[in-house]
């Protein structure tokens, strides 16, 4: 196969498996996806999902998240890991929200990065999913699949990033980015991995991944 074909392969495999994909973190509106996907950093979606209804009961919104004390958010969202900082960077950013944005969400990925705790990869979900902006975020799962399929050196995020919107039409990044993390979760895991049950990988893999998959199979 040439690199097109196997883009393509990867595309038409993900839409017959995902044909509808659902957005892993609960919310209902920008602002509390922004706050599932700052929580979610170094954590999991099952966790994650657990605690937010927690903490948008008493507040889903930057006005009524300011009126929590950074140790009052902390106490709640502390079973999602890195709660101090976490906890910070949402009562932080809910104060410029409000004194900078009237309480809104900006749909502007440089003006979301500029937020406390907020990185590149956050920022990407929520223009992506709150507002449907092409985006293309990368978190492990894309990462890891992206270099066993071929596409990218794996070196790092920012490379995977621009390998995959290089290969990728842009109309579908929205939905291909959620498509490969859901494969990735079921089917070409980092740890358990058959790759037997992995048919993108084993049709397209790169040949250092499957000869490695092979000899520690032996």
């Amino acid at each position: 196969m040439t690199k097109q074909e196997k883009v393509q392969f990867v595309i038409d495999t993900l839409q017959e498996i995902y044909p509808e994909v659902p957005i892993p973190l609960d919310h209902k509106d920008p602002y509390t996806l922004l706050i599932a996907v700052l929580l979610s950093a170094q954590s999991t979606d099952v966790r994650v999902n657990k605690i937010t209804p927690l903490l948008f009961e008493v507040a889903d919104n930057p006005y009524d998240m300011v009126k929590l004390s950074v140790e009052e958010i902390r106490e709640i969202i502390k079973p999602v890991g890195l709660s101090p900082m976490k906890s910070k960077g949402i009562h932080g950013l809910s104060k410029i929200l409000i004194e900078k944005y009237n309480g809104k969400v900006p749909e502007d990925i440089s003006a979301l990065e500029e937020l406390p705790a907020v990185g590149h990869k956050t920022a990407s979900v929520v223009v992506s999913q709150a507002f449907g902006i092409p985006a293309f975020p990368v978190d492990t799962h894309i990462h890891r699949l992206m270099y066993r399929w071929g596409f990218t050196n794996g070196k790092n995020v920012t490379q995977t990033e621009k390998d995959a919107k290089r290969l990728f039409p842009e109309n579908i990044w929205n939905k291909l980015h959620l498509q490969i993390i859901w494969y990735g979760r079921q089917y070409c895991q980092a740890r358990g991995w058959n790759l037997e049950n992995d048919i993108i990988t084993k049709t397209i893999g790169r040949k250092t991944v499957l000869n490695d998959y092979y000899k520690k199979k032996k």
